[in-house]
């Protein structure tokens, strides 16, 4: 199965812009085939606006997060694989999500040996409002 993560992205980036709100992404630099301005990392992690006003030829698909912007009055390309997102979120308020820990694949999902020996819940599930 596939990774949600780039649809998840791609659905918080359209609702935080329908907001007018600034949407930024934190990333994990130190992930493979990662490329942004390691100048700006910061325990291996960096803070990117993607702001259609902040960023240009924004491309966001299920692969890839590219789009070139301006760091220190310097263009540069930045590259993203959506499984080094670790969130997306609102620069005004901080509402987005973080996301938790994949596996590389879908390997551990598949495996037909890999059963969970509790059987899920009976009856009907119960959610309750909490405030």
């Amino acid at each position: 199965m596939t990774s949600n993560r780039p649809y998840l992205i791609r659905a918080l980036y359209e609702w935080l812009l329908d907001n007018d709100l600034t949407p930024h992404l934190l990333v994990d630099a130190d992930y493979e085939n990662v490329i942004v301005p390691r100048q700006f990392v910061e325990e291996g992690r960096i803070v990117l606006n993607i702001n259609p006003s902040a960023v240009m030829n924004l491309e966001m698909t299920n692969e890839i997060i590219s789009f070139n912007a301006r760091f220190g009055g310097k263009e540069t390309d930045v590259v993203i694989p959506p499984l080094a997102v670790l969130g997306i979120y609102a620069r005004e308020n901080g509402r987005g999500m973080l996301f938790p820990d994949e596996l590389e694949g879908a390997e551990a999902e598949d495996d037909p040996d890999d059963t969970d020996p509790t059987p899920p819940p009976k009856g009907r599930p119960a959610l309750k409002v909490v405030k």
